[in-house]
């Protein structure tokens, strides 16, 4: 790879960033093209994702069959599919515990889904994230016991709910755990704990989201069944049918695209795009999609309305809405989470707009700070997060958000986003043991935590001086790499097809970036809130470009006077009204006269 800060002569990007041309090697790169008959762009991306030209034909069109894990290989796996499958033949009363995310709700649903083709239904339960918190509790279980459960199953959650679950075993109810969330080597005693990662699971999934275990247990209840030699009227259900449920799980989860979760997200979305099922197809409808059909749609136009409950309103919408088959009701269900989303936005931009004024302060009064801790009373605990990953985008810095006060409890709550290479979920745990805070923990790239109000300031504090240990990593997260060069009049409709040819694009799975030098921007006007369209020229040639959120930054106040700029971004292709056309959506920018 080439020295870093040398492309374009890029030293420092208007976002304080550094551009890193990726490199292979042209020897490979001519054998990978012969291999495989592809052109060499789409080889040279292929190679910088780290695929061999043994694998590019599964990587680019990824079969289930070929990737469907076996569900043996999980632990309990075949348990809990039997389990469910005698509660199915004695009609008891199993009710399923969600996760108020996408993940949760889209698990939640497929176990719902199945149960009814076998003629039984769910019943179902979703936290309050404000007044329950994450996961079940020992008092959700004792509800759930007095109101005739016989059996419960946790989706996207209950793996480390050890109180909850000693105090299910206490009250004597039966409690089958799907998750995913990594674990200790102690095991909670539970009926039945499918989850791969788990210390004892060799199956080598745990990359995969709740909405993909469960997936995987759907065929195991299938294998199982088939092996008793029982079905429903009508036979097994076909499970292919729910893999948009599958897909759009996986994709909100972020989990990352490679081998089985790639094939659902691939599959799951020519399913999506069917509007089969009637939730999806209300919520698409609502939100002006029309046909569900990329992981755009799915991750940044459905994700966030069905978030939006969990986050500010009903939680249990969500999988209400996905589990439904009346048209009706799905239409009312959708027109909530739309509302609720159109809400989470305005709170979101008024805690935003708060904890910005705030790093902004921050970063001025120490200018080699390593981490942005901004607390508010108030700012709702189902929205800090976004803010934390928007801040963390902007200034690229860990962050730590925290709301307290107004209805919030007495503890204050916070969410913490990080950038690649500090881990943010070590530090906040570390707080945790040293009593500066009073729980918390997560992993390498979010974390959680609560502390007392009056401690916030003192966090902080600790979190600065930690967060020194980090300074190199955090100057390595400045990296930006670009996957190639391009020019205004090379940036067609046929190299958009090219490189949608390697997707989906996802976690794991980065869409391809690209540098432009030194360009004019054209007629540059703000669109939406705080969005800057403008045309790029180079004096051959001009593309469309969006640079999404960039009104009130440096980079976008430079384009919005007309200074000539480097850009990198993505190529996408756009259509309005039948007509077809490329767009470049920027990710950052660099003055071009001073480089």
């Amino acid at each position: 790879m080439p020295d870093v800060g040398r492309l374009f002569g890029v030293e420092r990007s208007l976002t304080g960033r550094f551009w890193s041309l990726s490199a292979t090697d042209e020897d490979a790169l001519r054998k990978f093209a012969l291999q495989t008959g592809l052109p060499d762009l789409v080889c040279r991306l292929l190679m910088l994702r780290g695929v061999t030209a043994d694998s590019a034909a599964s990587y680019l069109a990824p079969r289930l069959k070929d990737t469907f894990p076996d569900p043996s290989t999980f632990q309990d796996m075949e348990k809990a599919a039997g389990l469910l499958l005698d509660a199915i033949a004695e009609n008891r009363r199993v009710v399923v515990f969600a996760d108020y995310d996408v993940d949760g709700g889209t698990s939640s649903a497929l176990l719902a889904r199945y149960f009814r083709h076998w003629g039984r239904e769910m019943g179902l339960y979703v936290p309050d994230r404000l007044l329950e918190g994450y996961g079940p509790s020992p008092e959700a279980f004792r509800h759930l016991k007095e109101q005739g459960a016989d059996l419960v199953v946790t989706v996207d959650c209950g793996a480390a709910a050890t109180a909850a679950l000693e105090e299910a075993r206490r009250i004597a109810l039966p409690v089958i755990v799907v998750d995913h969330h990594l674990m200790g080597t102690a095991l909670p005693e539970t009926t039945a704990l499918v989850n791969p990662n788990r210390a004892d699971d060799t199956s080598g999934y745990g990359h995969l989201a709740a909405a993909g275990v469960v997936f995987v247990l759907l065929a195991a209840m299938n294998k199982v069944a088939r092996e008793r030699g029982i079905a429903p009227e009508g036979g097994l259900p076909d499970i292919l049918q729910w893999l948009d449920l599958c897909a759009l799980g996986t994709l909100c989860d972020m989990s990352p695209l490679q081998d089985a979760n790639r094939a659902f997200v691939r599959q799951g979305l020519k399913i999506m795009a069917r509007g089969q099922n009637p939730g999806l197809r209300a919520l698409a409808d609502i939100a002006g999609i029309g046909t569900v059909e990329s992981v755009y749609h799915a991750t940044f136009m459905l994700g966030p309305r069905l978030n939006a409950g969990g986050r500010v309103g009903d939680p249990w919408l969500a999988a209400k809405l996905l589990a439904t088959d009346d048209r009706a009701e799905a239409i009312a269900l959708a027109e909530q989470l739309d509302g609720l989303n159109q809400e989470r936005k305005a709170v979101e931009a008024m805690i935003l707009e708060q904890a910005t004024a705030q790093a902004e302060r921050q970063i001025e009064q120490q200018p080699g700070r390593n981490v942005i801790v901004a607390s508010g009373e108030g700012w709702h605990p189902g929205i800090i997060g976004i803010v934390a990953g928007r801040i963390k985008d902007r200034f690229h810095l860990p962050t730590i958000v925290i709301g307290h006060g107004e209805g919030l409890g007495p503890v204050a709550k916070g969410s913490a986003r990080s950038v690649k290479g500090v881990n943010i979920g070590d530090a906040i745990s570390q707080a945790a043991r040293e009593g500066v805070i009073l729980t918390g923990g997560g992993h390498a790239m979010a974390g959680g935590l609560s502390v007392e109000p009056e401690r916030i300031e003192a966090f902080s504090d600790w979190m600065a001086t930690h967060m020194g240990a980090f300074a190199e990593a955090r100057a390595e997260a400045l990296r930006l790499e670009v996957d190639g060069v391009l020019a205004p009049a090379a940036a067609t409709l046929e190299l958009c097809e090219q490189i949608d040819s390697l997707g989906p694009f996802g976690q794991g799975a980065p869409q391809p970036v690209f540098a432009i030098r030194d360009v004019r921007p054209l007629s540059p006007r703000i669109v939406g809130q705080n969005h800057v369209r403008f045309i790029a020229d180079d004096g051959s040639a001009r593309l469309e470009c969006i640079y999404w959120r960039a009104a009130d930054t440096e980079a976008g106040q430079a384009i919005s006077a007309g200074r000539n700029v480097h850009l990198v971004g993505r190529l996408k292709e756009n259509e309005w009204n039948g007509r077809r056309r490329v767009q470049f959506e920027v990710v950052d920018a660099a003055d071009a006269a001073s480089n």
